[in-house]
């Protein structure tokens, strides 16, 4: 038996902007929605900010040596939209512009491909005060500006895009909780949000195809999905699994991959889903060139008898009130130090599914990974846990693989520790400690582990 992963399988890391960068008044940047947030008192655990994160604005030679030292093949990262055009609408930033040549140029002289994410959530905060940022409908054609200058300045070295990082989470945690930036809470902005979200991407992706076609390179988009296993083998519990499923992915898949929203969604959502018109289906249909998943656990599904006591957005992969789903875990499942369930076997049933409703396309898992605590630097560098986690993982997936599924690619998530959203420097997932006063990196077990994997394409992945 061949244990190893497919030919020119994608072994990458992942990091987002906002969570590494640091150095947010420098360079031109302007303010991003999560700046704000992070000034917002009770938003962020710990009053923690971005401001300085990992630094990497000023370290990336150091940090594309450890990528190398890892042995990636690829690293995905994200453009600061504020970066580039620091209110969003305006002419390109030209020291924006060159700091991300200095990053793509040194990762093509190390051998790493780059992924680039055109946004991973942090929106110019201008958009959102003068322009209600992702509930007004010309963000469609500011995104598709902002695209354009970033296919104009990197494409030519550039060869892997994605447009927007996990759609769900700005529209859910953004608009309908508001844990997210830009901290807002309602049943029926999340739907509106994503609506121009789905267009952004697709009028991003239309100009990619027709006035860049001469780079050679593909595009497409990031969602993120947990796995539901149905809590018995009742009917009424199989179908809130599948409801769940669709409520959270299909909801942003199904118009990219079938044309329109799933059919579940229009019946109970009603007059609060938005409308496609035929030219804008048209524009959306068929525009990923591959399926972007970002995967991190799996609940147990059922038909509630009575809204659970626990009916939070967040919790629920959509607005519950909506879908009608109480979501639960089993207890012998391991948690990660995000209270997410450790069940690998989810993710290869995930994958399954992608496969079947979606007519076998070409899928990347564009983030996985596991927080730890880790309260001191012995304990974080020693991280088996995680080592444990993404071994097993990557069984899955290889196991997947074998069952038909076209997975050409896994990034951990994260390369180094980072800035992780409303919990703050409290949750580490990284590759690579860092240490939030000296900005020190070392490289953790996992690290070494994943250079073997990586060396080996996977063939060191357990049989288990």
């Amino acid at each position: 038996m061949n244990n190893q992963f497919p030919e020119n399988f994608v072994w990458g890391a992942a990091t987002a902007s906002y969570q590494v960068e640091g150095a947010v008044r420098e360079g031109g940047r302007a303010p991003s929605i999560w700046d704000a947030m992070c000034q917002t008192p009770g938003k962020i655990m710990n009053g923690d900010t971005g401001d300085v994160a990992c630094d990497h604005y000023h370290r990336i030679e150091e940090d594309v040596k450890l990528m190398k030292d890892i042995g990636l093949t690829a690293y995905r990262f994200s453009i600061a939209w504020p970066r580039i055009q620091p209110d969003g609408q305006g002419e390109a930033n030209p020291a924006g512009i060159a700091f991300y040549n200095r990053l793509i140029d040194c990762l093509l002289e190390n051998g790493i491909q780059p992924w680039v994410t055109l946004y991973h959530w942090d929106l110019p905060l201008a958009l959102q005060i003068e322009h209600d940022g992702w509930l007004n409908r010309d963000i469609v054609d500011r995104f598709s500006v902002y695209a354009r200058i970033c296919f104009e300045n990197f494409g030519d070295r550039v060869k892997n895009w994605i447009t927007l990082n996990e759609p769900w989470c700005s529209a859910v945690l953004g608009h309908g909780c508001g844990v997210h930036a830009p901290g807002r809470v309602s049943n029926t902005e999340p739907y509106i949000a994503a609506h121009h979200l789905i267009l952004s991407h697709a009028k991003a992706v239309e100009i990619y195809r027709s006035e860049f076609s001469g780079q050679h390179g593909m595009i497409g988009l990031v969602n993120n999905c947990d796995y539901r296993y149905p809590l018995t083998e009742s009917d009424a519990d199989k179908a809130a699994a599948e409801r769940s499923m669709e409520f959270f992915l299909a909801w942003f898949a199904d118009p990219v991959w079938k044309g329109d929203y799933p059919a579940v969604m229009r019946e109970r959502v009603g007059d609060r889903l938005p409308i496609f018109s035929d030219e804008e289906r048209t524009m959306v249909l068929g525009s990923s060139d591959f399926f972007g998943l970002n995967h991190y656990t799996t609940m147990l599904a059922s038909e509630p008898n009575e809204k659970p006591h626990d009916a939070s957005v967040a919790g629920n992969g959509g607005i519950f009130d909506d879908q009608h789903v109480r979501l639960d875990v089993d207890p012998t499942w391991e948690q990660t130090h995000m209270g997410w369930s450790i069940v690998p076997e989810g993710c290869r049933e995930l994958l399954k599914w992608i496969d079947a409703r979606y007519g076998h396309p070409i899928i990347y898992i564009t983030e996985n990974g596991c927080a730890l605590d880790e309260p001191d630097h012995d304990t974080g560098i020693n991280d088996t846990a995680r080592v444990d986690f993404h071994d097993r993982y990557l069984r899955e997936c290889r196991n997947a693989i074998g069952q038909g599924v076209d997975l050409r690619g896994y990034f951990t998530w994260s390369l180094m520790d980072n800035f992780e959203w409303s919990f703050g420097y409290g949750r580490r997932f990284g590759l690579v400690r860092i240490d939030y006063e000296t900005l020190e990196r070392t490289p953790k077990l996992s690290a070494r582990w994943y250079h073997d994997a990586i060396a080996l394409n996977g063939e060191s992945i357990s049989l288990k």
